[in-house]
């Protein structure tokens, strides 16, 4: 029996995507046939329609929201997920710095108190010596 030795390429999404070309120059842009057809609408018409229905796209939800367009854009964009996971890790990193500084002044409050009644204690002792 003959080994067979598999290579298999892979990609990480964006080298995936500074080296394949995924647009569809090669095809017509068409509309395809419907009873009616209906303009497609450039992106100038797209945004201008977007901005005139901005308040009434709901907030939240599966589709058509505004929920919708973030996580759509961000995967094709790229750097939602990114960014999420960065702010979480600063989030995690101030929280545990704002951790370690109350300790610290915690103990530097024990020490304040601790040596303020090693004076007084010293005080004290001398004055009844007296």
């Amino acid at each position: 029996m003959a080994d067979l030795t598999l290579i298999k390429k892979s990609y990480d999404k964006g080298a995936f995507e500074s080296t394949i070309d995924t647009n569809f120059t090669q095809l017509a842009n068409t509309i395809p046939a419907t009873s009616v057809q209906e303009p497609v609408p450039d992106i100038n018409q797209f945004f201008q329609d977007y901005q005139t229905l901005f308040y009434q796209i709901p907030k939240f939800g599966d589709t058509n929201s505004h929920e919708y367009l973030v996580k759509t854009s961000g995967a094709y964009i790229g750097n939602l997920s990114n960014n999420d996971s960065t702010i979480q890790a600063l989030l995690q990193e101030v929280n545990s710095l704002r951790q370690q500084n109350l300790n610290l002044q915690q103990n530097q409050s024990k020490q304040s108190i601790s040596e303020a009644q090693q004076a007084l204690n010293s005080v004290s002792s001398q004055l009844t010596n007296i």
